[in-house]
Formats: structure tokens, sequence, C-alpha cells
């Protein structure tokens, strides 16, 4: 089989009846056939090259389900100002030659900050990149007089290093007034002003609304303390385990991402596993990875250990559930 490298082939025509072949547990049949990581990844690729798209509502700017808003306001969430029902999957995307972070960023309707923030770039990206497309929270902010990284993050209850890094701006170096930067899964009291129209029913955008899969995933850290509830992207976080101690796939699946190393996002070293009903969940903060991108897990096995990287504050699991509520 020969796989075209051009991003504008891969979202028509042969690869529509690709990505109708290769989804759900035709996932798994592949890996257990034999195919090469370097094929599956394309695959994907071919498959995620046609993300959601923009749509703006009342002036707020909705990027893959997160309410993009801006900073003047009144009271209120961000889940009170928009129901957007769309996905909040992360993609995995294999750069093609030619891409660039702009073509890429545009394909998935996010910044090019986003990609190099979730993937830790410096430099240039390179063909055959595996990059991590978080779809990101939060809210465009205007520097004012006095403004610095800790007091908008304190008022945002946001994290300094985040802004800095999603930004890329230069450590030590002060904000300058007037200009426009992204504050990453910020927690505002916004303006919601009179020509909002507040929805009915609201949805997190914290992406803990969907489907209750009783039974479906296990405790990724048996033995472990709860010490933080739903937070983040449909997140909870175990604890009070030594460092090291195994942390375990909640459901049976397909590795898309096993990243060790940098800070990722605040996620550190972290696993996402795909499964076959269109969920995925996250196991952050690893202190060790056990796996690889393409490998099939059953539930149960090894991902990793317990650790401490990224932007935690002492050992712990930080789990997601993406496309289904966090059972634990």
């Amino acid at each position: 089989m020969v796989i075209s490298s051009s991003p504008s082939i891969a979202r028509a025509g042969f690869f529509d009846v690709v990505s109708s072949w290769f989804s759900g547990d035709a996932n798994v049949a592949l890996a257990e056939e034999g195919f090469s990581e370097t094929k599956m990844a394309l695959l994907e690729a071919a498959v995620n090259t046609n993300p959601t798209s923009t749509t703006t509502i009342d002036n707020l700017s909705i990027v893959d389900g997160k309410a993009l808003l801006s900073e003047v306001g009144v009271t209120g969430t961000i889940a009170d100002v928009v129901d957007a029902p769309v996905s909040d999957q992360i993609s995995v995307y294999v750069v093609h030659k030619g891409d660039s972070l702009a073509s890429i960023a545009k394909m998935y309707n996010v910044s090019p900050n986003t990609i190099k923030w979730a993937n830790d770039i410096k430099g240039a990206i390179k063909e055959g990149d595996v990059l991590t497309i978080l779809p990101v929270s939060g809210i465009k902010y205007v520097v004012k007089k006095g403004d610095t990284l800790v007091t908008i993050a304190n008022k945002y209850k946001a994290d300094a290093v985040d802004i800095q890094q999603f930004n890329d701006l230069t450590p030590g170096v002060g904000l300058k007034i007037g200009d426009t930067i992204i504050i990453p899964d910020a927690e505002p009291a916004i303006a919601i002003a009179p020509t909002v129209k507040k929805p009915t029913s609201t949805k997190s955008t914290s992406g803990s609304s969907g489907p209750s899969l009783t039974g479906y995933f296990m405790n990724p850290l048996p033995g472990a303390k709860k010490s933080q509830s739903i937070h983040g992207h449909n997140g909870i976080d175990l604890a009070r385990v030594p460092v090291g101690t195994a942390v375990l796939a909640s459901a049976k699946g397909t590795v898309i991402l096993a990243k060790f190393g940098g800070y990722n996002g605040g996620y550190g070293n972290y696993v996402i596993v795909s499964h076959s009903n269109g969920t995925q969940t996250l196991y952050a903060h690893l202190n060790t990875v056990s796996v690889s991108k393409g490998d099939v897990v059953r539930q149960g096995q090894k991902l990793g250990g317990m650790g401490n990287t990224g932007r935690s504050t002492g050992p712990h699991l930080h789990f997601e559930v993406r496309g289904a509520k966090n059972p634990f």
C-alpha cells in the first residue's frame, strides 16, 4: 500500500475510504497484523487531517469545543456562556513535506503557539515529526500597565509558566502594554455582555459532560487516594502511593501517544490511549513510560510509573477521560 504524504490528498478521495476502514477496533487489528508504526502513524494522520471547523457564536471564537474569550468582564464562567457540542479529543499529526506550524495550526483551527506549547518545540519542525494537537481553552488578554505574568496568572487562576511558554515569552523580559497574549486553561470571572444570550443548557468546557460508561474504565492506580476532584480537561488526581507505582491502562486500546521528556504543556511524561468506543484516556506526570506509540494494550496493563513531572506540586497521577464522564 502506498501512503501519500500530501495533506490535501489525505483529506479527500482515497483516504475518505481509508478513514472508514480504520476506525474503532480496526487500529487494533492493524497492530496485530504487523503494520509498522510508521504506516499506522501515517494512516492516523490521514484520518486526523479533517479537524473541527471554527465557528463564531455571539462574538465568541469556538475552537474544537473551547471558548476563546476576551477578558473584558463581568461574572460568569466559560461554561455559562456557550454550549459547544464539539469533541475535546486530542489529535496526533505526522508532519508532511512542506508543512509549517502555521499551516498545521490553520488545519486544526488553533494557534501555532498551541502546537509549540504542547510539543515543547524550540526550533523548526521537520517531516516525520509526530505532533500532539491539544484542544486548549483560554482567554485573549490585552496587557495593561502594571501587569506581570504572576499578577495575570493569579487573577485568572492560571499558571505563570504556562502563560510564558504558551506565548513564547522570554523569561525575565517584561510584558509590553497593549500586547495580546493567551492565558491557557484560565478560570476567569468574565463579562457577559447584555447582547450575549445565555443558552438554556450548559456544558463544561472541561469535558466533564458525556455518556456515563459504567464499568468500562478501571482505576488506573489501585490503592491510591483521590487528591483532587474533576478539574482541567475532565481529569482527577490520584496520589498517596510511592513514586514508581504502576499506572495501568484503564481500558483496552491503542497507545496513540507516549511522551517521555519535556514539559509537554504541563503534563510532563504522559501516555494517551485511544479506545474502540471513541473515548481517550490520558495518564500524566509519569516517572517512567513503559509503552510506545502504536502498542495495543489490554485493560490493566502497565503504562508507566507514577511520578512528579511537568506542572506538578507533588507525586501523583493526573488521569483524564475524554469523550465520556470520568467515573472516578
